[in-house]
């Protein structure tokens, strides 16, 4: 009898409780369509000052504008208010937008963002008018073509950068490094984008990749390199992503995916609504992974790019050396609209493996290098070396020795530290 009291007890309780919660589930339930209704309410609200001001626009303006101008101009400026990537493109911009996804366009070659409210250069792209004139990751664009840069959204930048090949643009930008202002005239030309710069073997099986942009082709392109080194006896491998600004999600996976086993977490999303929540993971079926790794990177190193970076030093894969990357880590949706325009806003950030954030605060090297510029004077004493050596050469050197001797005097100071910290793990290792 008393098992059955309990065992009534027990259920009745299990009852009660299931009631009580229906009950808190349900009040619940009630206060979000309570709240959602008042955002509701509230938005369109709003929405009558906005349609307030489009009829006052109308009727007391000026000059007489079409509905669509001030529609566009709306978009325009909601967009460009909530961060610097998002942004409303008319037919004209999104058309352009896709045809710079192609690989090849006109203009100088630089990519650009808004930083601290001024327009930034993230890096000028490798072989460009450009990289060749001497711009470079951080510098701040004050003026184009005589027009101050102040307040231009990333859309009205980029459309006085680009123009037809042959055409010169004038920039004065601020080189805060060098606490001065510089101008440049460069002439536009057309920008191809070959996502491999290069792949050799440096020195004692210490072999280099130049990664300069993630595109569709970079996967194959890469496991060719690699496959070319590895055939040279390859002992330790230099990926430099220095000023490579980035380009598609899925390529950096892959890349990333060659270097470190499958099945591990590459990158993740997170955005507000659990739908822009994802994890990206590597699919490692090349095996690369028998070698110590250095990966360079910059202040032009972004978005891709530090996925990458991230991925391999979170998992120890590689040493990353040089100075901090960009940080550019947010994830931009582009929208189509039914009229050929679009919007682009941003849906998520990325963060790596061990949950880091890459979004402003970038990626951290292991080993910090600064970028040291050959000076007149250094530049100056090689040549005088060079003379003194061939004047007092006794041997005739093959043509292998002078190829090597040519190598190392290209070598930059970042690229030289990743070859002696190379060296030394290979030498630690036995590998």
């Amino acid at each position: 009898m008393k098992k059955r009291i309990v065992l009534l007890l027990v259920v009745t309780s299990f009852a009660l409780g299931a009631a009580v919660y229906s009950s808190i589930s349900f009040a619940a339930k009630q206060e979000q369509a309570q709240e959602q209704k008042q955002k509701t309410d509230d938005l369109y609200k709003e929405l009558e000052l906005f349609s307030d001001a489009v009829s006052i626009i109308r009727t007391d303006y000026v000059e007489e504008k079409k509905s669509k101008e001030l529609i566009y101009g709306a978009l325009k400026g909601m967009l460009s208010s909530l961060d610097p990537y998002s942004q409303f493109m008319d037919p004209d911009t999104y058309n352009e937008m896709k045809i710079e996804t192609e690989g090849e366009f006109g203009g100088i070659g630089i990519e650009i963002t808004v930083k601290d409210d001024l327009l930034t250069i993230i890096s000028p792209i490798d072989d460009t008018p450009a990289y060749k004139a001497g711009l470079k990751a951080g510098d701040k664009i004050v003026k184009i073509d005589g027009a101050v840069t102040k307040d231009l959204t990333l859309v009205d930048a980029v459309k006085k950068l680009r123009g037809k090949p042959g055409t010169d643009v004038n920039i004065i930008v601020l080189r805060e490094s060098e606490k001065k202002l510089l101008e440049f005239t460069i002439t536009r030309s057309i920008i191809k984008i070959a996502s491999i710069k290069k792949a050799e073997i440096l020195d004692s099986g210490i072999g280099y990749i130049r990664l300069a942009e993630f595109q569709e082709n970079s996967p194959k392109d890469l496991s060719e390199a690699l496959k070319k080194l590895e055939a040279d006896n390859l002992k330790g491998l230099i990926l430099d992503l220095r000023n490579n600004p980035g380009g598609l999600l899925d390529v950096a996976v892959d890349v990333a995916g060659k270097f470190i086993e499958g099945g591990k977490v590459v990158v993740s999303t997170k955005g507000r609504v659990e739908t822009q929540n994802f994890e990206f993971k590597s699919k490692n079926k090349n095996h690369h992974l028998d070698y110590p790794m250095v990966v360079l990177v910059n202040g032009g190193s972004a978005s891709a790019s530090e996925i990458v970076a991230g991925a391999l030093q979170d998992y120890k894969r590689a040493l990353i050396i040089g100075t901090k990357s960009f940080g550019k880590g947010s994830v931009q949706t582009v929208v189509p609209m039914s009229d050929g325009s679009a919007i682009r806003v941003t849906t998520s950030k990325y963060f790596t493996p061990k949950g880091r954030s890459i979004h402003g605060e970038g990626i951290m090297p292991d080993i910090v290098v600064e970028y040291q510029e050959p000076s007149l004077k250094d530049k100056e004493a090689d040549k005088e070396t060079a003379l003194i050596e061939k004047l007092m050469e006794t041997k005739e050197k093959t043509e292998k020795e002078k190829q090597e001797e040519k190598k190392k005097k290209e070598f930059d100071n970042q690229l030289s530290r990743a070859i002696d910290v190379l060296k030394g793990i290979v030498i630690y290792t036995g590998k």
